[in-house]
């Protein structure tokens, strides 16, 4: 199995291409990102281009302090739109191949079409290599969030029928809430692009707590999946003392 850094967590401590170069130096076969959006695009390629690590994929900002998104925020179409052009913007010229958009803190059938509305808008303005992703957070660590669990974002992937836009499954967020983990993952495969993963309950180093990840990875294998998985936690201690579960996970 492949695996991809995700240095929004993982050497969060560097200024991002020097992340990209620990990950390379690590022993990843990618790298994510959270909001790279203070650095100039051209250090970034630059970084990706000698190491010779894909960038899998970016968020949409998140907004005002306190906000976790703005797309699913009827009131603030303008805003979430101008974020969705700066995340496309700046994937392509990283050469991104995801884009994940965030809908924010909302509820209610207005706040549905309107996540709706800017995804179909966000899929028009990207280029066709670029796929789009929703992802469910978990009520423990977002209480509020929009999209909440795999049904629902199912629910959403049927009604907005379009290509190109697919499920970030995290490990961490469904196994916080739903649970079943192999099952869901073997169900949703179809409308999956991203799957990340994370202890829980702690989100720490995937190597403890009550996801056994060796099984799960062995069901993920099974089923074919051959795209890096994203490690999305937040290390113990360091990034670089927590590393054993890696070698270990390719065993």
């Amino acid at each position: 199995m492949k695996f991809s850094a995700n240095l929004g967590f993982l050497w969060a401590d560097r200024p991002l291409p020097d992340a990209i170069r620990a990950a390379k130096a690590a022993g990843f076969d990618a790298v994510e990102c959270h909001w790279p959006y203070d650095v100039p695009a051209s250090a970034v390629r630059a970084a990706l281009d000698e190491t010779g690590l894909p960038m899998l994929g970016l968020n949409t900002v998140r907004g005002n302090p306190g906000e976790n998104g703005l797309c699913a925020l009827p009131d603030r179409k303008p805003e979430a739109r101008a974020a969705i052009d700066q995340a496309i913007d700046y994937a392509v010229q990283i050469g991104a191949g995801a884009i994940h958009v965030m809908c924010g803190f909302a509820e209610g059938p207005q706040a549905e079409a309107t996540f709706l509305e800017n995804l179909r808008y966000a899929r028009k303005a990207c280029p066709d290599s670029i796929t789009l992703l929703i992802e469910p957070l978990n009520r423990h660590d977002a209480p509020g969030y929009f999209l909440h669990s795999s049904q629902q974002a199912s629910a959403l992937l049927e009604k907005l029928r379009l290509p190109g836009v697919k499920l970030m499954f995290d490990c961490y967020h469904i196994g916080r809430t739903e649970g079943d983990l192999v099952t869901r993952i073997r169900d949703l495969a179809p409308i999956i692009g991203h799957i990340q993963f994370a202890a829980v309950p702690d989100r720490g180093e995937p190597d403890r707590g009550e996801i056994n990840y060796a099984f799960v990875i062995d069901a993920i294998e099974k089923l074919g999946w051959t795209l890096p998985l994203g490690a999305e936690y937040k290390p113990r201690e360091t990034t670089d003392t927590g590393l054993g579960w890696l070698s270990d996970m390719r065993l």
